[in-house]
């Protein structure tokens, strides 16, 4: 079933070989630099759970618990404290680019105590800093987690991650990050991929459409764009002008293999040049059969025990097959369907392949 999965895959992109070129607007092939969002961090507790918090042993707990009481006015011990039904997470969200001061965002909640599951919980406010040390987000609220950890008697089960969950729309933003997009004087794209012939392509599509703008390709991967006159303060047009902008792409020859589930993806440009394989199989089984020799009845002597080994070799016919130059895709999934070859063994003879100089395409392992 999985080759006849993996002939059908790779049938369909030889056929595809021929259309090599494509197009694509110009947000999905570069992004805006300077329009990103910004990574927050904040540590708070979760309370409200049936008894899956962080035990004693989670000392950070119970001392955090103790200052927060205290800001309320409340002053307790920390010796003997039970923080059963209580959680010390770490509070994570993403500050959308453009972010203003009362919307809101989602945050992700982890424990970082010895809690079996946050289910039921709720966030307490914490605030969410930035790398500068200012706080943009406060969170709180309920916790979603798609999971669940039960145990008894010894028993236990366990169901997805439930140390882990989220609070949609749980941060409300606080601080803005500063500037105004308007005033920009020049725009630089980065393109998702490097490549010289794309930037080549980004440039001479931008100044077809605005001659004025005079765009550059500043390397294989940056496009610089300084804003037109009559562009002067209305950045935002010029942007939602360019971004939709089609830009010819050229797929590139190239095979993904990822060895540990033996996944193996090819581009629609891979060639096959001139090369042989050949593959073989051994198969070494070792089994161990346990004997007892029972004494005479009445006698003196002991039960012993002997162990015989059993190893047994079998050698698989061996698969053997030649490619000539330029085999397509589709050929070559052919090809190895017919000898039997698995993903597994895919994987290793595109590496061998590689190593060879017969397979004209760039081979990135995962």
């Amino acid at each position: 079933m999985m080759r006849r999965i993996l002939l059908s895959l790779l049938t369909v992109l030889g056929a595809a070989a021929a259309e090599t070129r494509y197009e694509l607007p110009l947000r999905e092939v570069a992004n805006l630099q300077g329009v990103r969002g910004n990574m927050l961090l904040g540590y708070g507790l979760v309370v409200g759970l049936k008894g899956t918090g962080d035990t004693n042993q989670s000392k950070f707990t119970i001392q955090t618990l103790a200052n927060l009481m205290a800001r309320q006015g409340i002053s307790i011990a920390t010796t003997g404290l039970n923080v059963k039904n209580v959680a010390s997470v770490m509070v994570t969200a993403e500050l959308p680019a453009f972010a203003r001061p009362g919307q809101r965002v989602d945050v992700t909640v982890s424990s970082n105590g010895d809690a079996q599951s946050l289910a039921g919980g709720t966030l307490l406010m914490t605030p969410l800093q930035g790398p500068d040390g200012q706080v943009y987000v406060v969170g709180q609220g309920p916790v979603l987690v798609g999971g669940f950890s039960v145990a008894t008697a010894g028993a236990s089960n366990t169901k997805n991650h439930p140390t882990a969950g989220r609070i949609p729309e749980g941060g409300l933003v606080e601080r803005e990050v500063g500037g105004n997009f308007n005033d920009r004087k020049v725009l630089r794209y980065s393109l998702q991929e490097e490549d010289f012939t794309t930037a080549v392509r980004v440039v001479k599509a931008i100044n077809q459409e605005l001659p004025a703008a005079s765009a550059r390709a500043l390397d294989a991967r940056t496009v610089e764009v300084p804003i037109p006159p009559e562009f002067q303060g209305r950045t935002v047009e010029l942007v939602a002008r360019l971004e939709n902008l089609p830009i010819a792409l050229q797929t590139k020859a190239r095979v993904v293999v990822n060895e540990k589930t033996g996944t193996v993806i090819m581009g629609s440009d891979v060639r096959i040049g001139a090369v042989s394989i050949v593959q073989a199989g051994l198969s070494i089984s070792v089994s161990t059969v346990q004997k007892v020799s029972q004494p005479a009845p009445l006698s003196k002597g002991k039960t012993v025990t002997t162990a015989t080994g059993d190893v047994k070799a079998e050698e698989e016919k061996t698969k053997s097959f030649t490619l000539e130059p330029g085999t397509t895709v589709g050929r070559l999934a052919e090809m190895l369907n017919n000898v039997g070859v698995t993903p597994r063994d895919l994987v290793a003879i595109l590496q061998a392949m590689k190593d060879a100089g017969a397979l004209n395409a760039e081979l990135r392992v995962l």
